[in-house]
């Protein structure tokens, strides 16, 4: 039952309107907090229940020690869901499947419906296979359908069956730029209730919507499949860290350089884990493009989120995009009166403060491995001189933290998860001015383009896009990038041969105002062509370089770049054959596809020769700001975005004419090798068992610290050897065929076959291997995991996985635990925790279990070897989920214990280890086999 212990529910009147509303200064303490948890506590007291969401929880965000370390758990309630295709489809999964598992105990599969709603963004498909030529979009689009057909028909599907779910079809957009542009709301009003708009989304970007006002970050899937259903998100009451702004950019920089400043100084600060936000004078001076382009960067500084409150500037924003001029007065008369509405006279209590001069910021780009690791323009060539040595082989220095969680993450959107800083995190020093090139190969000589290749060596550009929303957002950056290229082509420059140029912006709506100032044309002649409305190169979706090109990249070792408009550029990342990659603002990613090498200084070269054969420069060709401005204002208007969002939801006739059956219930194909009903259902009684002990366990893995959820789950390419391989080929699928992890994440079968697979994983039960190995016991035959896996559940006997210190840290993937789950395993013991993933364990029904403190696997003298029993969990039977659980603040860490047996050849080894159940509503899933299980039998019938 909804409570009001605080007295909070009021109204207030909008447009002649009354609204009801749940007032913050009803909370003693309130105004002294930070926007972001200002948001916070509206959302305790609307969602106020008394056992979830309680007045302690509402009392710890009002009584906020900044300076105390994130200890107290609150229950957060999105208003909605964001998702990407990729991370999205085997949500669906899940929820299609309890509707079938209500079907078989005689419910009604309706029941099972997402509660809040649901909008998911076909947009990490598209591959920019063809490019340079105005076929280019349609033939990525056919391609892009012929891959993908069985995960479109199954989201084709739910795009009808389930009530709250809405499908943004292929060849639309990139969900955060869809979101700013169209979705986000900033203010909800359900049936007369305003409250702020708050999400979470599968994917690390969400916080680009923060730019405007919206609170929202990225989550792994079962944690969205949590709030899908109503749930709320369990988190830690953060650190904010207030970022005051003064001064206004500079001619000349744009908001890519103003994104990559703060990207270094922040990760040099260190916030990971934290919130940030930004306030003071300068805040008025950006505009929300570009506060949308700092937010989506937030997990390349490790922020949780990077938020803008509400201003004049977030009003305009909504008038340009078309939103309702009703709905814009409610959201200026919701923030004014809950004092959410920016004063750039007020400070809040933060954690910590930085300043940041906007006037400082010059022209930047930032690589070549790492976005925080910034270079002024002027210091290109010799950053690029001291990444190549004196070999010309790149840099191979390890990853640590925040960049390993990033860097292992496929997509490279997938949320990321680290709680904790580590020195390789901080942005690399300057380059050494005045380091001497490399020496470059010979010349190369090979068509390409219909043009000859004769210049490619070290440091040659052999990718230039203008992709990702963390940019193409930004109609400032876009259009200068246009009016470059127009003059360009005026002074008779094009792209080098051996470039592959490509043009992904994330919505429709970039290409209407091009068209309209005339900058598609010279865009169009320098190879900047559409490919496609999708993350494409950004998430590695480059396709293929020039064929002569890569030839001759590998004939003679070369060390080549791309350089792009996007957000994470680690080797490997965004196109194998490139190991150097930058970031780079769209008019920047232009200007080194007419110079064709990172070695040319931009700022003292000539971009080449024009057509009246004397040299043309950078400066020849930038346009200044009002020039820019002019053009922006001239082209854009909000008729564009009401006209291109009228049928966001229809898409073309390719999507119109996949099936698509009004049924409760999908009709599985058991042939298909992307979408499969999981098993998680297939054996659950009506009523949950009573907890018991686990005994006759084994080890299936006996890993180290620093395990993160990246060597758990499946990522990136499928290797034919692999057991993921063996099925797919079994199943008349040729790697050719195979695609990615990533893709084929609604296959259960393909998953837990991946799980634990990750190459670089050690499992010290299985010494000199690396990969998914281990031995089964007692014979102790080396086998992959999963093989081991399997035989153990033909014996009955159940699993454990042995670990150390932050287990589970890197990308918050749901199928770590979810894989965890499915292979058999149903504990694990490690020294600690990294908080989601623990979490998400406990959504799977896997208990997690930690180490007293100063004891580990070595100093109890385990191996791995041993026959485990784990005693005192009988005790965690109560249907209150009170017992074995923290307070009811969610004060983390203070769980009961279980006795823990370890019986082998020498003996039994008895210690205690913490049951890491740290609220009651983790209880409540754990006792019910995880939350999908809790899920449906909360809506069974009787």
């Amino acid at each position: 039952m909804p409570s009001d212990s605080f007295a909070a529910r009021g109204t207030f009147e909008a447009m002649g309107s009354s609204h009801t509303l749940y007032r913050l200064d009803a909370v003693p303490g309130a105004d002294r907090l930070p926007y972001s948890l200002k948001v916070l506590l509206e959302n305790l007291l609307r969602n106020e229940d008394g056992h979830g969401v309680t007045g302690d929880q509402i009392s710890a965000v009002a009584d906020w020690d900044p300076r105390a370390e994130p200890a107290t758990e609150i229950q957060f309630t999105p208003a909605r869901v964001l998702m990407q295709d990729f991370t999205g489809v085997p949500c669906l999964v899940d929820l299609v499947a309890m509707r079938e598992a209500m079907t078989d105990r005689g419910g009604d599969p309706a029941l099972i419906d997402t509660r809040r709603p649901v909008e998911l963004v076909i947009d990490h498909s598209v591959i920019a296979d063809r490019f340079g030529s105005r076929e280019a979009f349609d033939r990525n689009v056919e391609l892009e359908y012929e891959r993908n057909r069985e995960r479109y028909e199954f989201l084709r599907w739910g795009q009808g069956a389930l009530r709250n779910l809405r499908v943004v079809p292929p060849g639309t957009g990139i969900c955060h730029q869809v979101n700013l542009e169209h979705l986000a709301r900033v203010v909800f009003d359900e049936d007369g209730l305003a409250f702020p708009d708050t999400l979470v989304g599968t994917d690390s970007h969400t916080p680009m919507v923060n730019g405007l006002g919206v609170l929202g970050w990225g989550v792994g899937g079962i944690e969205a499949e949590a709030a899908m259903l109503g749930r709320p998100v369990s988190m830690l009451l953060p650190k904010v860290v207030g970022v005051r702004l003064s001064g206004a950019l500079p001619a000349g920089s744009t908001a890519t350089d103003l994104v990559l400043t703060i990207a270094e100084r922040l990760r040099a600060h260190g916030v990971v884990g934290s919130f940030v936000e930004f306030h003071g004078p300068g805040v008025g001076e950006v505009p929300v493009a570009n506060r949308a382009t700092i937010g989506n960067m937030s997990p390349e500084y490790g922020a949780t989120c990077a938020i803008f409150p509400i201003d004049a500037e977030t009003l305009a924003y909504l008038r340009l995009t078309g939103r309702d001029e009703r709905h814009v007065a409610l959201v200026e008369a919701y923030a004014k009166e809950q004092g959410l509405w920016h004063d750039p006279g007020h400070t809040a209590d933060y954690s910590e403060t930085l300043d940041i001069d906007l006037s400082a910021v010059v022209p930047s780009i930032a690589g070549p491995k790492r976005p925080q690791d910034r270079i002024a323009l002027a210091d290109a060539p010799a950053a690029l001189f001291a990444a190549l040595g004196t070999d010309g082989s790149p840099d191979t220095g390890a990853p640590a933290g925040v960049d390993e969680g990033d860097e292992e993450s496929f997509p490279a959107s997938d949320p990321l998860s680290v709680t904790g800083d580590h020195p390789g995190d901080r942005p690399a020093p300057p380059p050494r001015s005045g380091a001497a090139p490399p020496p470059p190969p010979g010349p190369v000589s090979a068509p390409a383009g219909g043009a000859t290749v004769d210049r490619i060596g070290h440091g040659s550009v052999v990718i230039a896009a203008i992709t990702s929303c963390t940019n193409t957002s930004n109609p400032q950056v876009m259009v200068a990038a246009g009016l470059l290229a127009r003059k360009a082509v005026e002074r008779g420059l094009r792209s080098k041969p051996w470039v592959k140029t490509s043009l992904a912006p994330g919505s429709r709506i970039v290409m209407d105002y091009l068209a309209h100032a005339g900058l598609l044309p010279p865009l169009e002649a320098l190879g900047f062509d559409l490919v496609g409305y999708g993350c494409t190169t950004c998430i590695g979706n480059s396709g293929p370089l020039i064929e002569e090109v890569s030839r001759a990249v590998a004939a003679d070792d070369l060390t080549v770049v791309s350089v792009l408009s996007g957000n994470r550029n680690f080797e490997g990342r965004i196109h194998p054959e490139t190991r150097l990659n930058y970031l780079a603002s769209p008019p920047l990613v232009v200007a080194y596809a007419l110079a064709g090498s990172m070695a040319v200084d931009l700022t003292r070269d000539p971009l080449g020769i024009g057509d009246d054969g004397r040299p043309v420069h950078l400066r020849d060709v930038w346009p200044d700001p009002d020039e820019i401005q002019q053009v922006v204002t001239a082209s854009l208007r909000p008729e564009m975005f009401t006209a291109g969002y009228a049928d966001l939801f229809t898409g073309d006739e390719r999507w119109r004419a996949l099936p698509a059956p009004r049924s409760d219930l999908f009709t599985w194909n058991p042939d298909s090798t992307y979408v499969r009903c999981p098993p998680y259902f297939q054996e659950m009684p009506r009523q949950p068992l009573p907890p018991g002990d686990l005994t006759g366990a084994r080890v299936l893995a006996l890993l180290g610290d620093s395990v993160t959820t990246d060597h758990i789950s499946p990522a990136g390419a499928i290797r034919p050897d692999s057991p993921a391989g063996a099925y797919l080929q079994a199943h008349g699928v040729a790697p050719r065929d195979f695609n990615s992890y990533g893709s084929r994440r609604g296959n259960h079968e393909v998953m837990i076959r991946g799980t634990f697979a990750n190459v670089r994983l050690r499992n010290l039960l299985a010494p000199g291997t690396e990969g998914g190995f281990t031995r089964h016991l007692p014979d102790g035959e080396q086998t992959t995991i999963h093989g081991a896996a399997v035989r153990y559940a033909e014996e009955g006997v159940p699993l454990l996985v042995v670990a150390g210190t932050e287990y589970g840290s890197g990308s918050s993937r749901d199928w770590a635990a979810k894989g965890t789950a499915l292979l058999g395993v149903r504990a694990v013991l490690a020294e600690s925790f990294e908080r989601i993933h623990r979490s998400n364990l406990v959504g799977m029904g896997v208990l997690p279990l930690q180490f007293q403190p100063g004891q580990n696997a070595g100093s109890l003298g385990l191996t791995g070897e041993e026959t485990y029993a784990v005693r005192g969990l009988a005790e965690l039977a109560g249907t209150d989920g009170t017992d074995g659980t923290a307070g009811a603040a969610g004060a983390a860490g203070t769980a009961r214990t279980a006795e823990v047996e370890a019986t082998g050849p020498s003996g039994t080894i008895r210690f205690t280890a913490r049951i890491r159940l740290d609220t009651p509503t983790e209880a409540e899933y754990y006792r019910h086999g995880g939350i999908l299980p809790y899920a449906l039998r909360s809506l069974l019938p009787g």
